[in-house]
C-alpha cells in the first residue's frame, strides 16, 4: 500500500528529536556558506551563481536520464541574467524551457505557488507538447487516459513497478491541499518546507512527466525563501545526482511507508548539508578564474582567445587540440594555430607531453595562480 491510500493522508508526521540536529547543521552551513560569498565581490558572487545554476540544470535533467548542452545551458543563464560571457553559445528551445523554469523558482521565490504557475513550467519543459516521441499533456493535471501513472524500471515486458500514483480524478483536491498548505503554513522551517514539499509533490505525481525536476525546483524555490536571496551557490540537484540510487531508494521506501517520514526529512537534509559542502568546489573554481584573470591582465589578447579561455576555465571537457580551438572560436584551423602559439609564447597555454597527430594543449596552471607565472 502507498502512502496515498492511507486513512491518514496526507498528515504526514516525524520525529522533532531525530530531526532537531540535522536540521541545526544544515541551518549552520548554510549561513556559514553565505557569509563567505557576501565577502566576495559583485562579480564573484555572480559568477559563482552563474556555475552553480548551471549545474543544477544540468543534473536535474541527468537525474531523468536526460543530458542537455552545458554550453548552451550556461548561455543560456547568462544571457538572461545580463552577464558578459564573451561569445554566447546558441541554445535550443528545451534548453531554454528548464532555464526558464529554473530561473522563475529561484529568482521569484517570493511569488505565490499556484496551479498556473506550476502549468507554466511544465509546459516550458516540454514545449512541443511532447515527452520523447510520446504526445502529453501539458497545461493542465494528467488524465490517466494511457493508464495508471507508474514509475517503472527494467525492460518491456518485464518491468517492476517502483511506484504508482494517486488516479487522475483525485488530482485537483490533491494539488489544492498541497497549494494551500505550500502558501500557508508558515511557521514550519523553510529547509523543512523544502523537504516536505519535494517529498509531498512528487508522490502526487500530477503530470505526465517531469514531476522530478519540478520537485526540485519547488525545493530550490523553498530554500532561496529560507535565506531570502535569489543567489544560488549551492546544487540540490547535482549532489541527489551523484546519489541518485540513494535518493530513489528512500523515495520508494517512503511511498510504501507510513506517514511517518522521519528517515525521508533526515536523508534531505543529509543531502542538503553535502551539497553546501560541495559548494566549496564551486568556489575555489571561481576563485582560480579570478585569479587567472588578474595575472593575465597585462597580456595582450585578441576576443577569440578571451572566449577559448574562458571555455577552459569553465570546465572544458577533453583536450584542445587546433581542431578544437578552431571550433570554439569559429576561426580556420591556421587561425588557430597562430592564435595557440602566441598563447604558448605569452606563458597562457603549455603543450602536454603527447606529440604529432595527439598534440594538445592546456591552460599553463602557473598562470592559475602560482607565483612566478608571466614574470
Amino acid at each position: 500500500m502507498y502512502i496515498h491510500l492511507l486513512k491518514d493522508w496526507p498528515r504526514f508526521r516525524w520525529s522533532a528529536k531525530r530531526i532537531a540536529e540535522p536540521l541545526a547543521s544544515a541551518r549552520h552551513r548554510q549561513g556559514r556558506l553565505i557569509g563567505r560569498m557576501e565577502g566576495l565581490g559583485f562579480h564573484l558572487r555572480q559568477e559563482a551563481d552563474l556555475q552553480t545554476l548551471t549545474a543544477d540544470v544540468l543534473k536535474s535533467s541527468e537525474i531523468e536520464g536526460e543530458n542537455l548542452d552545458a554550453g548552451q545551458v550556461r548561455s543560456s543563464i547568462a544571457r538572461r541574467l545580463g552577464m558578459d560571457i564573451g561569445a554566447l553559445t546558441p541554445a535550443d528551445r528545451n534548453v531554454e524551457g528548464v532555464v526558464e523554469m529554473m530561473l522563475d523558482a529561484t529568482r521569484n521565490f517570493n511569488q505565490p505557488l499556484t496551479s498556473d504557475r506550476l502549468f507554466a513550467w511544465h509546459a516550458s519543459l516540454f514545449p512541443a507538447g511532447r515527452s520523447g516521441m510520446t504526445r502529453i499533456k501539458t497545461g493542465g493535471w494528467r488524465d490517466d487516459s494511457a493508464g495508471p501513472m507508474m514509475v517503472l524500471s527494467g525492460p518491456m515486458g518485464k518491468e517492476r513497478v517502483h511506484y504508482e500514483a494517486p488516479n487522475a480524478d483525485r488530482l485537483p483536491d490533491e494539488m489544492t491541499s498541497f497549494l494551500d498548505w505550500f502558501a500557508r503554513h508558515k511557521q514550519i522551517d523553510p529547509v523543512m518546507k523544502a523537504a516536505l514539499a519535494h517529498l509531498w509533490f512528487v508522490t502526487i505525481h500530477p503530470f505526465d512527466d517531469g514531476n522530478g525536476r519540478i520537485a526540485r525546483a519547488i525545493a530550490d524555490l523553498a530554500l532561496a525563501r529560507s535565506e531570502n536571496s535569489p543567489q544560488r551557490f549551492y546544487s540540490m540537484s547535482a549532489q541527489i545526482r551523484q546519489e541518485r540510487n540513494a535518493y530513489y531508494d528512500i523515495l520508494e521506501q517512503t511511498q510504501r511507508g507510513t506517514m511517518d517520514i522521519t528517515s525521508w526529512m533526515e536523508w534531505f537534509l543529509g543531502c542538503l548539508g553535502r551539497a553546501i559542502d560541495g559548494a566549496q568546489h564551486t568556489l575555489r573554481v571561481v576563485l582560480d578564474k579570478a585569479r587567472f584573470w588578474e595575472r593575465v591582465k597585462n597580456v595582450q589578447l585578441n576576443e577569440r582567445q578571451r572566449n577559448v579561455i574562458n571555455r577552459l576555465l569553465n570546465g572544458f571537457e577533453g583536450k584542445l587540440t587546433t581542431s578544437k580551438y578552431a571550433t570554439l572560436a569559429n576561426c580556420s584551423q591556421d587561425t588557430a594555430y597562430r592564435d595557440i602559439l602566441a598563447l604558448i609564447d605569452r606563458g597562457v597555454l603549455v603543450q602536454n607531453p603527447e606529440g604529432g597527430r595527439s598534440t594538445s594543449y592546456r591552460l599553463n596552471q602557473r598562470a592559475a595562480g602560482e607565483k612566478g607565472a608571466f614574470e
